[in-house]
């Protein structure tokens, strides 16, 4: 099953697919442009990796690392499928991230790889933008490298675990005005989903509607204003992304 959140007529719904429709939760069938899309899941706590896949690693001439490098999203950087992300005026280089997100489903501490899928619900697409300008060192992201409003698409659909066969197959492609970017597999992966969910719960607990953003593949390129983004990941859909400017 697809699953969402958006708006149609003045009221936030969640809604399921249904053959390439929107099923409100009040029975209503509308079309996809019809609602305006909100982030699939309120997130609470969100992990996003860094120099998780061994290739955007070597592109940045690092080393992957020996144990997963995670900071943390506030809740001001989520829009929805069809959203605008503002690219500030002094920037130079700002590049989209196409990822594969981990929606938790259940509350879960000490949880053992092995057992890591009985903790996730679903998954999603995240567009985790970064401004290059910004950044001290990718060990320690800045905050105003991954937390700036508007900077996180997420969407449009979660799909349930159950109609995803393999998690770690999944191929990312990312579009800009419709020509290809960036492609790579979720295979690739320094730190796979369980291993992810091991040790992030070994120090902390994970809750319902936690959220762990997995990373990116190589071949991040700069955006400008008016770039259409779409950002692909293989049986979850594609989300897509305008760039506009300050002062729109």
């Amino acid at each position: 099953m697809k699953r969402a959140r958006v708006s149609f007529g003045g009221l936030i719904q969640d809604a399921t697919e249904v053959d390439g429709k929107v099923r409100l939760n009040d029975g209503r069938i509308v079309e996809e442009k019809d609602v305006v899309w909100l982030p699939p899941v309120e997130p609470q706590t969100v992990f996003t990796l860094g120099l998780n896949y061994a290739d955007h690693a070597a592109e940045l001439s690092f080393k992957a690392p020996t144990e997963p490098l995670v900071f943390l999203k506030g809740p001001n950087t989520f829009i929805g499928h069809h959203g605008h992300t503002v690219r500030p005026s002094d920037v130079m280089f700002m590049h989209y991230e196409c990822e594969l997100a981990v929606v938790i489903g259940k509350t879960g501490k000490n949880i053992k790889k092995e057992n890591a899928y009985d903790y996730v619900s679903g998954y999603t697409i995240a567009n985790d933008y970064a401004i290059r300008d910004y950044l001290e060192n990718y060990y320690r992201p800045n905050l105003r490298v991954k937390n700036r409003d508007t900077c996180t698409p997420i969407g449009p659909w979660i799909v349930d675990k159950e109609a995803i066969e393999d998690p770690m197959n999944l191929t990312l492609r990312t579009y800009i005005n419709g020509e290809i970017k960036q492609e790579g597999t979720t295979a690739d992966m320094v730190f796979g989903i369980p291993k992810l969910i091991e040790y992030l719960s070994s120090f902390m607990t994970l809750n319902e509607n936690d959220l762990i953003l997995t990373g990116t593949p190589k071949g991040s390129v700069d955006t400008k204003v008016g770039d259409v983004v779409i950002t692909e990941v293989e049986g979850i859909g594609r989300l897509v992304n305008t760039i506009v400017g300050e002062d729109y």
